[in-house]
């Protein structure tokens, strides 16, 4: 490790001070900080480095390597990550993967014990993780605390395998992540007195404050899908030390751009107090989660970046360690391990369909139940539509935009669950993913089944994949890393990302993301209408159509 100093406008964020200084540091950690003179004009910014406080790494389809190569350029030193996707396709084998590729790069990750695997009893995950399958994970230094806890229902009643993963995660003093949406009043009290202490699902400003003053710490999220920056950034000015920032779900071709600068460069525009927003980004999640992170002082890690300003963030350099290893946007030096190095984990065991597999037999129905996808949301709603019947058959209604989709069993073969979907768009052929929310199994929607079983092969001829086909052409992500993460270069995948994205556009879907919304199409927690490998599920009453 080298040593060295660096001069500049020095944020101290536990005394809300700016003054220019020297650095020096020595042996990867900070040996000094000197004050030379008040701030200075035009001399660049030298602080904390930000941490991502919720993220699913599977989500940016990046192994963690790769995530950390494309997020270190934006000033992020570590994240709090979730597991989540990949325990529930290849249980603990999968968290042991992104603990150990982790690893192989320089880059703070901080990994949770996934608390909700599989997450419902109504369709089939490729693993479970039962109470002592979490707690062996939690007494492992790399396991930082037990991540979301998705099972509101069974905290609220009292599901004794639930309280049990609550209570090996309190006895090894690791805290206990919350995932609440829209609990409030008496509930969410109860659910706050089990000891769970955050919550990164809060849509309305009322919401996040109920929380907040039962003692909550609220997480600001602003992912790729959901987007809740707007809706609760004023309150960062009255609770700085309860308010951290997340993307939750960050897609690759987001990451490149940007990722907790953005969330920095926004606030400071809506007027929010700059030290507010540096104690949410860059400390509050060190001291909730006990992180061996530095924030600045004499004696810690030389965890730092230098920003060009407090107005844009835009970052120059990244330190972690004292090891310079991003600057200019680019990562400096050799520091991710060679990608044919890269060992894989992957649980895909399903056969190729026949295009017959994919008929919906008309029963003499006047009316269907069809979901309607709401652009930029998880949640979606119930409509009814009047059925499109050929030779005896329900197809595809292009007019009406009610498209047939299908989510295919990939743990083993299993009779194809078949519904309707609006607002798609599709005029041409079908898209398909195995990013399927949680368990991660094939869902596809397309103008007819032909397109729909071809896309739907593709996807499994490569163990995993996201694929767009129509007018005589295909493009296909694969994603062999357990059906959800690329090995190969972060840049390339965001690329390949890209132009998926555009052609499934091309093909007519008019959604801002339509791989991103296929994806949460089969997300059982979220109302109110939604499609697991087993059928029709009514996410109001919890129980299938």
């Amino acid at each position: 490790m080298s040593n060295f100093k660096i001069q500049g406008n020095i944020a101290d964020i536990t005394k809300r001070n700016i003054f220019f200084g020297e650095v020096e540091v020595e042996s990867g950690k900070i040996k000094s900080i000197n004050k030379i003179s008040e701030a200075k004009n035009g001399a660049h910014f030298i602080l904390p480095g930000f941490i991502d406080s919720h993220v699913h790494i599977e989500s940016s389809m990046l192994i963690p390597s790769e995530f950390a190569r494309l997020a270190v350029v934006h000033g992020t030193v570590s994240t709090i990550s979730d597991p989540h996707e990949i325990a529930n396709v290849c249980g603990m084998d999968g968290v042991e993967f992104m603990i150990e590729n982790g690893k192989t790069v320089p880059f703070k990750f901080n990994f949770g014990a996934p608390s909700c695997v599989p997450a419902t009893i109504f369709e089939t995950a490729g693993a479970e993780l039962n109470h002592d399958d979490v707690k062996s994970l939690l007494e492992r230094p790399e396991i930082k605390y037990l991540s979301e806890m998705m099972n509101f229902p069974g905290v609220l009643y009292k599901d004794e395998e639930v309280l049990k993963k609550i209570a090996a995660a309190h006895e090894l003093g690791k805290p206990v992540d919350g995932h609440a949406p829209g609990l409030r009043g008496d509930a969410v009290q109860r659910y706050i007195n089990a000891g769970i202490s955050t919550d990164h699902e809060c849509f309305t400003a009322e919401e996040a404050l109920d929380k907040l003053q039962r003692g909550m710490k609220i997480l600001i999220r602003e992912g790729s899908a959901a987007k809740n920056f707007e809706a609760l950034i004023d309150l960062l000015n009255d609770w700085p030390e309860r308010m951290m920032f997340c993307s939750d779900d960050k897609h690759p071709d987001g990451l490149v751009e940007s990722h907790i600068n953005a969330l920095c460069a926004r606030a400071v525009a809506k007027g929010i107090d700059v030290f507010n927003v540096l104690q949410a980004a860059c400390i509050n999640p060190i001291l909730h989660y006990k992180l061996d992170v530095g924030q600045l002082q004499t004696g810690d890690f030389a965890d730092f970046i230098v920003a060009e300003d407090l107005i844009s963030f835009k970052i120059k350099q990244t330190y972690i360690d004292g090891v310079l290893l991003a600057e200019n946007g680019q990562t400096v030096g050799d520091w991710v391990k060679h990608l044919e190095d890269r060992e894989s984990v992957n649980h895909f065991d399903c056969s190729f369909k026949k295009e017959k597999d994919f008929v919906y037999a008309f029963a003499g129905q006047s009316e269907i139940p069809v979901i309607e996808a709401l652009d930029g949301q998880l949640i979606t709603n119930r409509l009814s539509a009047k059925p499109e019947v050929s030779n005896g058959n329900i197809i595809s209604d292009l007019e009406n935009d009610v498209l047939k989709m299908v989510v295919v069993n990939r743990y083993h073969d299993a009779p194809i669950a078949v519904s309707f979907v609006k607002n798609f768009g599709l005029k041409q052929g079908a898209i398909a993913s195995s990013v399927a929310h949680d368990s991660h199994n094939i869902i596809a929607v397309g103008v007819d089944d032909k397109s729909i079983c071809d896309a739907v092969n593709l996807v499994i001829k490569e163990t995993g994949g996201v694929v767009a086909l129509g007018n005589g052409k295909e493009e296909i992500l694969a994603l062999p890393v357990a059906g959800l993460m690329s090995n190969e270069n972060g840049y390339k995948v965001a690329e390949s990302y890209t132009s998926i994205d555009k052609f499934a556009k091309e093909l007519g879907s008019t959604l801002v993301a339509p791989f991103m919304t296929l994806s949460f199409m089969a997300l059982l927690v979220i109302p109110h209408l939604k499609l697991s490998d087993k059928g029709l599920f009514n996410g109001d009453t919890f129980e299938f159509v």
